[in-house]
């Protein structure tokens, strides 16, 4: 087949590709609607590509109507070479129809179901869509629903999960943080009585939301959020619950007594847990730096202890995580030596291997600080763990005198 040459106009300057429904942004320029789209939503970037230029109003995308008729006459005069003509493009979802469906289902809570399927197909279509939904209202219609008691579970689920969709941006979740206390509260009772999938809606959108919350909310936060995200944690719900559960727990945890909430609702026994069954770094990561905040509370450390394997999976991820993973679990032993040595957990420490991992701390490449810490648990129990049987005796010329 002959190879026909496309005219360079009639590409898009992003991704190159003939543009099926090209627009003008506010620098001049014409792209492709769903390259432009990704770019300014999915990129979150607003600048033009080509120019560089700030883009005053992302969202003023203008029909290039004259290009668009020149590529389709274009596409027609070559259908004999495989070109197939582009169709005419439906118009853009506009926010003024978004409106109009959301205040219908306010005003008739018995069409909120059928307003919910409306806003979940609108939301799949495009990120524009997504933004276009939140601008027009959509965030605080979704979470009155959430709030309503009298809202039935399949609405309240289909809610949370359209609110976890559309990515709502950071003022967003700053307004919900602090205006709207109700939402919150909501998440913790599905956080601790929703079903499975609800649950892990919730426990990513509260991690979304306390990320942006301010100090005082971070310090009051209740004891019932902890009870529901260990429940997350023991549950093993999905990859994306646990993970936002570390990282809300990571974000919480340093405010005020909320590492001895976390405590008390089983946290470093999840933790634990976790820890033996994980291989992946990440995972191991973030329980390592949510332990280490667990255990700067005596309560913290007397939980680890407590737990059969809690010193020896610690010291099991020193030099088999990360850089980041082995300073965590120094940090935990060192803890652990320092204000809860005891000669019982003295000698538990040498028996599972938490001495010799110590000694072999000294002999490779790590961060200052860790040796620092390293050295000195190993000179703190000298008397008990340097002439012991327990140590391979390879690594006790490690042993610092």
């Amino acid at each position: 087949m002959e190879e026909i040459e496309v005219p360079s106009h009639f590409l898009c300057p992003i991704s190159l590709q003939l543009m099926r429904d090209p627009v003008t942004v506010s620098s001049g320029i014409t792209y492709d609607r769903e390259s432009i789209e990704r770019w300014l939503f999915s990129c979150k970037s607003n600048t033009c590509p080509v120019t560089k230029q700030s883009l005053s109003d992302s969202t003023d995308l203008i029909p290039n109507h004259a290009l668009r008729r020149l590529i389709q006459a274009w596409c027609t005069l070559n259908v004999s070479h495989g070109i197939e003509r582009i169709p005419t493009p439906k118009q853009p979802l506009d926010r003024t129809q978004i409106t109009k469906l959301l205040d219908q289902a306010k005003k008739s809570p018995q069409k909120h179901p059928q307003c919910l399927q409306k806003l979940r197909s609108i939301a799949y279509l495009s990120q524009r869509n997504r933004k276009c939904l939140e601008d027009a209202g959509a965030v605080e219609f979704l979470a009155s629903i959430i709030n309503k008691n009298e809202a039935s579970t399949v609405e309240a689920d289909e809610a949370l999960c359209l609110l976890y969709l559309l990515e709502i941006s950071e003022a967003s979740r700053k307004k919900l943080a602090s205006n709207n206390i109700e939402f919150v509260e909501s998440l913790m009772n599905v956080l601790n009585c929703g079903n499975y999938q609800s649950r892990a809606y919730s426990v990513m959108l509260m991690k979304s939301i306390l990320e942006v919350a301010n100090p005082s909310q971070l310090t009051g936060v209740r004891a019932e959020l902890f009870n529901g995200v260990v429940h997350v944690l023991n549950d093993k719900i999905s990859h994306q619950a646990t993970k936002a559960a570390l990282k809300l727990l990571g974000e919480v945890c340093p405010w005020g007594r909320n590492r001895i909430k976390a405590v008390e609702a089983g946290a470093v026994s999840a933790l634990v847990e976790l820890l033996l069954e994980t291989v992946e770094r990440r995972y191991s990561e973030l329980i390592l730096v949510v332990l280490d905040q667990l255990c700067r509370c005596a309560e913290g450390r007397a939980e680890l202890l407590k737990h059969g394997a809690g010193l020896a999976v610690v010291s099991k991820k020193i030099l088999r995580v990360s850089h980041v993973g082995t300073d965590r679990a120094v940090r935990i032993l060192s803890g652990i030596s320092r204000f809860s040595g005891s000669p019982r957990v003295v000698q538990e420490m040498l028996q599972v291997g938490v001495v010799s991992k110590l000694c072999l701390v000294l002999q490779v490449e790590t961060s200052g600080k860790t040796k620092e810490r390293t050295n000195e648990m190993l000179k703190l129990h000298s008397r008990v763990w340097k002439n012991s049987a327990c140590i391979p005796p390879h690594l006790l010329s490690s042993y610092p005198n």
